[in-house]
């Protein structure tokens, strides 16, 4: 009888773990080696520099941002407060105003952890050289960033002005949604500059004052959307243009 009572309470704290914790899509990114950085486009900005070849094992990323929907679950589960939306509505729009803390958090609650600056590109190009993974040029029937701006002598578009939710717009060629546009994403690491050297899964500097991110965000020029644009974010300050997404570690 006391092993079917310990066997029925396993049971149900199992169940309770599953339904507690969100369900993350992911999409399996093949080893290979790339070039990584600006490809010398004049005018792109310098941060990018210089190219440099990188080798990366293979992994899984997952196939949307992290959204409302899922991060709630976490604070529901963990006593956090929930973070603003700014006014937008939560579900399936990705989550914002978290700290790079924050997501690390949810990344190690779901069994994950951010992705590398090497992993997030390599990624986000998916086998292209192009400066967007869509090709020389990117629109806002693409993606979402602020139209306005657009990518050097190429059309303006829309400002939508807010994020939408993931998977508004066609994946590239690995099936990974929004990786231009919606929201920039944290990187695991410290942002610095580039080796000249050949590197095989680079991690970037143990030390620093602020993370990386990448992808470009609802209120930036379609230039900083880039495949190998980089940006950086103080890691302590939640804003209403960051958000992240997964790397398995499964």
């Amino acid at each position: 009888m006391k092993r079917v009572i310990v066997l029925s309470v396993l049971f149900v704290s199992i169940n309770l773990f599953a339904q507690t914790r969100p369900t993350i899509e992911w999409v399996s990114i093949p080893a290979g080696s790339f070039y990584m950085g600006n490809p010398g486009i004049k005018g792109d900005s310098y941060k990018d520099a210089p190219r440099h070849q990188v080798t990366l094992s293979a992994f899984k990323m997952s196939k949307y941002e992290v959204t409302f929907n899922q991060y709630d679950l976490f604070c529901d589960a963990t006593g956090r407060k929930k973070p603003n939306d700014h006014g937008w509505g939560r579900g399936n729009r990705p989550v914002i105003f978290i700290t790079w803390d924050d997501a690390v958090a949810f990344a190690r609650w779901v069994g994950a952890r951010l992705p590398t600056e090497a992993e997030w590109e390599y990624a986000c190009k998916a086998g292209t050289s192009t400066p967007f993974n869509t090709g020389s040029n990117l629109t806002t029937e693409q993606a979402n960033y602020n139209g306005t701006l657009p990518y050097k002598e190429n059309a303006a578009g829309e400002n939508r002005k807010k994020t939408l939710p993931v998977g508004s717009f066609e994946p590239n060629a690995w099936g990974l949604y929004d990786m231009h546009g919606n929201v920039r994403e944290y990187c695991s690491d410290w942002y610095g500059t580039y080796s000249t050297s050949p590197q095989t899964n680079p991690k970037g500097p143990s030390t620093g004052a602020l993370r990386v991110t990448r992808g470009g965000s609802w209120d930036w020029p379609a230039g900083h959307c880039r495949s190998a644009y980089r940006s950086m974010d103080n890691p302590i300050t939640p804003v209403h243009c960051v958000g992240f997404r997964l790397v398995s570690i499964k």
